[in-house]
């Protein structure tokens, strides 16, 4: 058996026993698994004991693909040692390049998200006040996905330059680069508007990460961004799917642009009769009750007068949307109940008044015909 081993390895190898050379291969592997085990060990001690985001996040995100890194630096270090044949070298040296853009190229997308991930550690979305959050987010999340992609282009580009073959077939390809330029153009502009788009929106932030909007009638949260794609979370827990040059494109409600802090409007229809005064001391008591109200805007107005009701508009506030989407419910249900109780006359009504002409007569006739002269 070792002979026959011996016998197939002998062509790659010259001057050095092959068992010894691919031992060698075999030991360097092994001291990179020392090496990473004993690293990682340390870096998993250091994320339960130290307080900072970077350690969980490095341990993570980087311990596969550092594994192999370690690998293969291992493995290039104890490569002249092995005496390879110089017929192999060329073809050995050029998967050892194709694996290096690789390698490289899959730490260097890891080394992005740790780097995301123990930033935006530091940055809750949970807090109450959380505009500066979702600032960062958005920035980090968006700006993420487009070096990640450039990275990804940047090592399918020099790994297909490792070819000699497609090198040539790329010099050739520059020799016509104008009308190639004018087609891939054509081809690809929608693909380019929308990663355009997405930067775009990751730079000027007309929206953000847990952003409250308004998109084709829906009112949800932004959940997630990408350079071609934004998902929004709906308030029933659907998810809207939206182009990102559709909020370059459209007008669309942002309910969180500058503040989390909004008002909500509720409207109430009711008769001429109802005591305005009153309504004014119950939404006081009621937004003075209810966890819901900021304490800053508390009006009753008279908006409008028909002809049957009169509509009644009730601006209340809270510290943000979904709060003040309770708060209208709250106030909307109690002010109700109020009238329904203290005031059920004051409700929407519809009067006819029936003008009886013979009641004069049938008066006439009682009297006598003496008082009807008079």
């Amino acid at each position: 058996m070792m002979e026959q081993i011996r016998y197939f390895l002998s062509p790659y190898f010259e001057s050095v026993n092959p068992l010894f050379a691919l031992g060698l291969g075999f030991i360097a592997l092994f001291v990179g698994f020392l090496i990473h085990f004993i690293v990682f060990r340390v870096v998993r001690r250091l994320s339960r004991r130290r307080s900072s985001p970077l350690w969980p996040a490095l341990f993570n995100y980087g311990k596969k693909s550092s594994l192999f890194l370690v690998l293969l630096i291992c493995f290039i270090a104890v490569k002249p040692l092995m005496n390879i044949v110089p017929d192999s070298i060329p073809s050995v040296n050029h998967t050892i390049s194709i694996i290096t853009v690789i390698i490289v190229a899959w730490n260097l997308i890891q080394a992005v998200t740790i780097m995301r991930v123990s930033l935006l550690n530091r940055f809750s979305l949970d807090e109450e006040d959380n505009l500066k959050a979702r600032k960062v987010h958005t920035q980090f999340r968006m700006l993420g996905n487009i070096v990640k992609f450039l990275i990804i282009v940047l090592a399918i580009g020099i790994g297909l330059m490792t070819f000699e073959s497609i090198r040539h077939f790329g010099v050739s390809l520059l020799a016509s680069a104008g009308i190639a330029g004018i087609i891939l153009g054509f081809a690809a502009q929608k693909l380019i508007a929308t990663v355009l788009a997405g930067l775009q929106l990751a730079i000027t932030q007309p929206i953000r990460i847990d952003d409250v909007v308004i998109v084709e009638g829906e009112w949800g949260k932004i959940e997630e961004m990408t350079l071609t794609y934004v998902v929004v979370r709906i308030w029933d827990k659907r998810r809207l799917i939206v182009p990102t040059t559709f909020f370059i494109d459209n007008p669309f409600q942002n309910w969180t642009r500058v503040s989390a802090d909004i008002l909500g409007t509720v409207f109430l229809y009711t008769d001429y009769t109802v005591p305005i005064d009153k309504l004014r001391e119950e939404l006081t008591r009621i937004l003075h009750e209810s966890p819901h109200w900021d304490g800053l805007v508390n009006v009753i107005q008279v908006t409008d007068a028909k002809e049957r009701t009169m509509e009644v508009r009730a601006l209340v506030s809270a510290e943000d949307a979904a709060t003040a989407f309770d708060l209208r419910v709250e106030v909307r249900e109690k002010l109700i109940g109020f009238l329904q109780k203290n005031y059920p006359e004051s409700l929407p009504a519809t009067r006819i008044v029936l003008n009886n002409s013979d009641k004069p007569d049938e008066e006439n006739k009682e009297k006598s015909p003496s008082e009807n002269l008079k």
